[in-house]
């Protein structure tokens, strides 16, 4: 019995895990015409199951929608119709390039693996990146991070979209993939292209997933900049995350996103308050703290919690760069002096940047931003969850 359980989980890891993930990309166009250049290695193109045509170095083909199925071109010529169209590469290391015509971009993006191609609603194509997750991770760390990091940081956000994507495996699965290229999983503009050290990074935290105290994977919320202090997640979604709590933070507050300033008019802010939450603005003492209020550690509501006024519905309703805010008068308008950028939950990434430069571990910044969690190797999870499973 624990044989067969090895084996089926083998053949878990290496399909799911060790080996490919299929992202939807260009998911922000409507699209219904791309072009796939070469950029390195060579790549075979399939119509269903038949052999179409080979893409060398100076060659492209086109693929569009033409009724139900995907019509493919090359050099001016139509190769033919097919209900999907398969671009496969002929080594490991080869990568190709991908245009929108149809609608157009001038943008030309870069990945890694292999494409498929299906129809999708009326008139539209789906474009997938059938990759490796190893590609996938260096190329999300890129385009959500940035080069020129240390590389501590970078297994950080390693460990943390391994974790993510692991958790999302059937988030599009209607879609025909997994996951998109968009924010609301995971930005992945592009393949790995000038930070070698992402790539090492994702190498020395192989397998290594985050899991919450209940051993159960773990959302690894991050965001741009506390300005000293990290928020509680119930102030931000009304749901208490017990791994995100608050806690205080001076690896950020040097960083260039730690402050900020906002003016807004105080007819503006007034109409707001009064119009949608009812603001007392007649009565003796609430009136006169409309404008004035002083927010010394981070607060979910804005002067009083009888008032029910989130922060967060202030941040979305002014674009303000976090809830983390005092405001007070000046004439005509209403000035807001803030700490921090983004929600305020998880993870400080200019923070956790500092953290890195100063010597501190991977670990370390994780047990830092996040309370109670466990650092394990994916396999060895899965073993276990099928453990229980199976009552063994």
């Amino acid at each position: 019995m624990r044989l067969l359980l090895f084996i089926s989980l083998i053949f878990i890891c290496s399909t799911g895990f060790g080996q490919v993930l299929n992202v939807g990309i260009l998911r922000a166009y409507d699209l219904s015409k791309v072009k796939i250049s070469h950029d390195k290695g060579n790549y075979q193109v399939f119509g269903d199951s038949i052999e179409l045509t080979t893409i060398w170095k100076d060659q492209s083909i086109y693929a569009s929608r033409s009724g139900q199925k995907i019509k493919v071109e090359k050099a001016g010529k139509v190769i033919g119709l097919y209900d999907t169209v398969f671009v496969k590469a002929t080594s490991q290391d080869a990568n190709f390039q991908i245009q929108p015509v149809v609608p157009y971009s001038k943008k030309i993006r870069k990945y890694k693996n292999d494409l498929i191609i299906i129809p999708s609603g009326n008139t539209e194509i789906t474009v997938i990146n059938e990759v490796e997750i190893s590609n996938y991770l260096a190329g999300v760390i890129e385009s959500e991070g940035g080069g020129g990091k240390h590389k501590e940081y970078y297994k950080v956000q390693a460990i943390l979209s391994r974790t993510y994507v692991l958790d999302h495996l059937k988030k599009h699965r209607k879609d025909g993939f997994s996951v998109c290229d968009r924010v609301h999983c995971q930005a992945y503009h592009n393949m790995l292209r000038y930070t070698p050290t992402i790539e090492d990074a994702v190498a020395e935290t192989k397998g290594i997933i985050m899991l919450d105290a209940e051993l159960k994977l773990a959302d690894g919320f991050f965001f741009a900049n506390c300005g000293g202090q990290t928020s509680e997640s119930d102030f931000v979604w009304n749901v208490a995350v017990p791994y995100c709590r608050s806690i205080v933070d001076t690896f950020c507050v040097k960083s260039r996103q730690a402050t900020w300033t906002k003016t807004i008019s105080k007819s503006s802010w007034r109409s707001y308050l009064v119009n949608h939450f009812g603001y007392p603005d007649k009565d003796s003492l609430f009136g006169r703290s409309i404008y004035s209020f002083t927010q010394d550690t981070r607060k979910a509501f804005y002067v009083a919690p009888q008032l029910g006024i989130p922060l967060r519905d202030l941040r979305i309703k002014f674009k303000l760069k976090s809830t983390w805010f005092s405001s007070h008068e000046e004439g005509s308008n209403v000035v807001l002096h803030g700490k921090g950028f983004g929600h305020g939950v998880g993870l400080c990434q200019e923070g956790a940047m500092g953290m890195a430069n100063q010597g501190y571990s991977y670990e370390q910044i994780l047990n830092f931003y996040f309370t109670d969690i466990q650092l394990f190797d994916y396999f060895h999870w899965l073993f276990l969850k099928q453990e229980e499973v199976v009552g063994l």
